[in-house]
């Protein structure tokens, strides 16, 4: 593997000094608590060497993110336990200033081949975590940081700027809010001819969020239990090493999206769902066809009589009153979606899952929070049948990401990596927003990879021919 050697650790805190402050999780930050970090690496040209980096980009970019953690100045602090001693969680930033909070930039160099981890092609997951900053480790007291950054410079061939911020922070919605405020503010640093209007700043006000129903402390209290059940039995360990994991991404450009989509709108009213009707946007095929595959790689139809997919919903205009767009926090609902394994499988599996995709988001119209209190257990029950999961969304144009080094080549979820099934939707690399299909990033040990890629290919010409 090739070496990527750390430059520097530098500590990059607000500029202006932030006013830091205390402000409490709310019910959509809890279950995030004990998990980890959304982590993207984004790729960029950059035909210079590493002291032209040093000399020239590295500087706009600390004064870039120094000026955007003034605004986002939550992600400056930390997770703690409340003082008050009553077992709940806050997330605390300390008043700015030489003593004031900072994240850590890691300034670092690359000798790996830049085009080939820009691509699309399957290739060893491990090398792309030399390029994703690690948080720094919990503190005693049980607190924990919630971001880090990484610029990576491969000389004469790109820069990789990596962005790790920990679920409890923030949704994908704020995570994105952040980086491309970054890029927009480091863009204008380096004279940037195209430079754009600076995203407006998040919204903190948690108090948008209401809890009734206790529903934050109610969640504690339950992962609390699972806690003192102790940790579930591992799975039964195979023979051998661990097989190495690959990461690869599937293109599905916008023509093949509506050939899916009149396809599967054909399937269902000719009664293959048992549905006359079914909401078909570019997301539901393309989960509907990651779906069909994984589940040809990895089961069959009579290992489980059922197959799960689980996804986040986006709430913030779907809550009454709604919410700012810009709020910085999470705002999510998971979405749960089951099928029968053998019609997931069959010849119209993709029809049948884009049919029960379709179904679940509508049924969200009666109301988003529906059966809020349950989400917890019903995760938690989901995780032996091996559920399929979804991370980003295509609507938070990860591709218009641009530090002034113009679109990135390749952006890449990371941390899907973590949650077995999980599979990564973002909007294609097409810089014409019309013309933009998705793109989706899967994770699987090599031979599974090879299988996926061959259903992929066989579902696209089975459906869209």
């Amino acid at each position: 593997m090739a070496a990527t050697k750390v430059l520097d650790r530098l500590k990059v805190g607000a500029s202006p000094p932030a006013p830091g402050g205390v402000l409490p999780l709310t019910f959509f930050d809890v279950p995030w608590l004990f998990t980890g970090p959304v982590e993207r690496v984004f790729f960029y040209p950059y035909a210079h060497t590493a002291e032209h980096f040093t000399a020239h980009l590295l500087p706009s970019l600390v004064s870039s993110l120094a000026a955007t953690l003034h605004a986002f100045y939550p992600l400056l602090g930390r997770v703690r336990p409340c003082p008050d001693g009553g077992g709940g969680y806050e997330f605390f930033c300390s008043a700015g200033g030489e003593d004031g909070e900072a994240i850590e930039l890691t300034v670092a160099e690359s000798s790996d081949d830049f085009d080939e981890l820009s691509g699309g092609d399957p290739r060893d997951v491990a090398r792309l975590y030399a390029l994703v900053p690690r948080l720094q480790p919990p503190e005693a007291d049980g607190s924990f940081a919630l971001a880090a950054a990484q610029v990576t410079v491969f000389p004469a061939r790109g820069v990789a700027v990596g962005v790790s911020i920990h679920h409890v922070a923030c949704d994908d919605s704020s995570y994105m809010h952040f980086v491309k405020t970054w890029a927009a503010r480091c863009r204008e640093a380096v004279g940037g001819a195209d430079a754009v209007p600076v995203p407006p700043p998040p919204f903190l006000d948690r108090g948008v969020v209401a809890d009734p129903e206790g529903l934050a402390a109610r969640t504690l209290d339950e992962m609390r239990q699972l806690a003192a059940n102790g940790p579930p039995p591992p799975p039964p360990a195979a023979a051998g090493p661990p097989p190495k994991l690959v990461i690869a991404s599937f293109a599905l450009t916008r023509d093949r999206i509506d050939g899916l989509k009149r396809r599967v709108a054909a399937k269902v009213a000719d009664g293959g769902s048992g549905t006359g009707r079914v909401h078909c946007s570019a997301f539901t095929v393309a989960c509907a066809l990651a779906w069909a595959c994984l589940a040809r790689v990895g089961s069959s139809a009579d290992e489980r009589p059922r197959a799960h997919l689980l996804f986040s919903v986006e709430c913030r205009r779907r809550l009454s009153p709604p919410i700012p767009q810009e709020y910085l926090g999470n705002c999510l609902r998971p979405c749960f979606v089951e099928v029968g394994a053998a019609e997931l499988l069959g010849v119209d599996g993709v029809a049948a899952a884009a049919a029960a995709i379709g179904a679940a988001v509508a049924g969200l119209d009666g109301g988003v929070l529906d059966g809020a209190g349950g989400w917890f257990h019903k995760i938690l029950s989901l995780v032996p049948e091996r559920p399929m999961s979804v991370g980003g969304s295509p609507r938070y144009g990860v591709y218009e990401t641009d530090f002034g080094l113009g679109r990135p080549t390749k952006v890449e979820l990371v941390s899907i990596d973590k949650t077995p099934g999980t599979v990564s939707l973002a909007e294609g690399r097409d810089a014409d927003a019309h013309a933009a299909g998705v793109e989706i990033g899967v994770v699987l040990p090599e031979a599974d990879m090879a299988r996926f890629s061959s259903c992929f290919a066989d579902a696209l010409e089975e459906l869209c021919d």
